[in-house]
């Protein structure tokens, strides 16, 4: 995977924002509340997408319907499936019959390896194949990352902050890929994994390295979320949310800096302790505004009674 620093200039500059303003991704729909008053709010779509790789169905995930092409190229990189070095001839989607080609020059079969799936505890049912822990093991995440607490603040608050399907319409997830205080690419689908796939298809695509940059998630730091980002290359991953044991475990094998339940001035590391700088006094942070990840749905409840 090529490094970053040759390929981006980060600055202040988003690269992938969250679009919750596009209409093809949430829909308005009628009912009441507690108090029996008549509310119109939205709810966000999730459509079958069937991802093909040549001429082999692979899977059908779960998905807001965005950035298809990223979504198929990142889940069959995360599934070892494709290779860093696989010429990709081709990304091919249909919106009629909700359906992804990627097409490759060299030839694949994954038939058998497709019966030895495993299920895993990811939102809209992820997949996670038995070769993967091979490659996992094999990952060596660069030991000279950093992590300045200060950068955590920073990217909790911009982040919380941004325009997203979430603050519009709740019931979904999000991942953002960051370099340092800055976050760059903020993606957002159902599932966790669907989410970090878009990450990974991106970066694939445009080149972009990632032994620099921290990966942030709203959801839980489970087994596959640790898998992933390791198979990333990305040394750091930090979510508001907490743990699975599984996930902390993994994460220490790999060295992977793990840090979660990160709100307001308050955070729990539990793996890669030797990457944190404490370079911020947490008295001199603001507690979390408890409401204003609800902000836009509970303007958008009361705009809808009116």
């Amino acid at each position: 995977m090529p490094d970053s620093a040759d390929t981006l200039k980060t600055g202040d500059s988003w690269l992938v924002r969250p679009a919750p303003d596009d209409p093809h991704l949430t829909r308005r729909l009628a009912g009441q509340d507690h108090e029996g008053a008549s509310v119109d709010i939205a709810v966000v779509e999730e459509r079958p997408l069937t991802l093909f790789l040549n001429g082999q169905e692979i899977v059908t995930v779960m998905t807001i319907g965005d950035r298809p092409e990223d979504l198929a190229v990142g889940y069959l990189l995360n599934q070892n499936m494709l290779r860093d070095d696989d010429e990709i001839l081709g990304v091919e989607y249909d919106d009629d019959i909700e359906v992804v080609v990627v097409r490759t020059a060299r030839q694949t079969d994954f038939e058998e390896k497709l019966r030895k799936k495993t299920t895993t505890s990811g939102c809209a049912q992820g997949t996670v194949f038995g070769d993967i822990m091979e490659s996992f093991d094999e990952t060596v995440l660069p030991a000279d990352a950093r992590l300045q607490t200060s950068w955590i603040y920073a990217l909790s608050k911009a982040i919380n902050l941004t325009p997203s399907l979430y603050l519009a319409a709740g019931a979904i997830h999000g991942c953002v890929l960051c370099h340092r205080d800055k976050p760059l690419i903020y993606m957002e689908d159902v599932g966790r994994h669907n989410a970090v796939d878009k990450i990974r298809g991106y970066l694939h695509v445009n080149g972009i390295g990632t032994a620099d940059k921290i990966l942030y998630t709203t959801g839980r730091l489970t087994s596959e979320m640790v898998i992933k980002t390791v198979q990333m290359g990305i040394p750091i991953l930090i979510s508001r949310s907490g743990f699975t044991a599984w996930g902390v475990e993994l994460a220490r094998r790999a060295g992977l800096t793990l840090i979660g339940r990160a709100k307001g001035k308050r955070f729990v590391a539990l793996s890669g302790l030797d990457r944190l700088v404490y370079d911020a006094d947490p008295n001199q942070v603001p507690e979390e505004d408890r409401r204003h990840r609800r902000k836009s749905v509970e303007d958008q409840d009361a705009e809808a009674r009116t």
